[in-house]
């Protein structure tokens, strides 16, 4: 009875989390102004761009998304989503971005860690919008 109830525990932890953000974050991608492009419109953004160094500055949320993206492929995605929620308690202007990064995090961590694996870091950072890259990546 205990393996039974240890085996339903573990799919509700894993089943849960990508329950909750579908439900809330369907609708918000399906609107116009999401961006979404097609992945042959981003290619070629960044086929254009290899040589060319930008004349703009790096904003401050790109910076961070970077160093966090590094950090999961060197550490793990449970020390990212930590770094990730003290940025934004440090910087409050960074708020309106961490569910974009977050879900960043999540499309990551599955790339470098497997689907199941990249779900088992997940968190309500963010409004568990990791959990939200995760299942679009998965």
């Amino acid at each position: 009875m205990n393996q039974t109830a240890r085996r339903i525990g573990r799919s509700l932890a894993l089943v849960l989390p990508v329950v909750l953000v579908l439900s809330g974050t369907l609708a918000v991608s399906s609107v116009p102004w999401a961006g979404q492009r097609s992945e042959a419109q981003l290619l070629t953004a960044s086929a254009e761009n290899v040589s060319v160094r930008s004349a703009e500055p790096r904003t401050p949320e790109d910076v961070l998304r970077d160093r966090l993206l590094t950090e999961l492929e060197r550490e793990d995605p449970g020390v990212a989503l930590t770094h990730l929620q003290r940025a934004v308690e440090d910087s409050p202007s960074l708020a309106r971005h961490c569910m974009s990064i977050a879900r960043d995090l999540g499309t990551a961590a599955v790339r470098v860690y497997g689907p199941t694996e990249a779900q088992s870091y997940s968190r309500p950072v963010c409004d568990t919008s990791f959990a939200g890259g995760v299942a679009s990546a998965s």
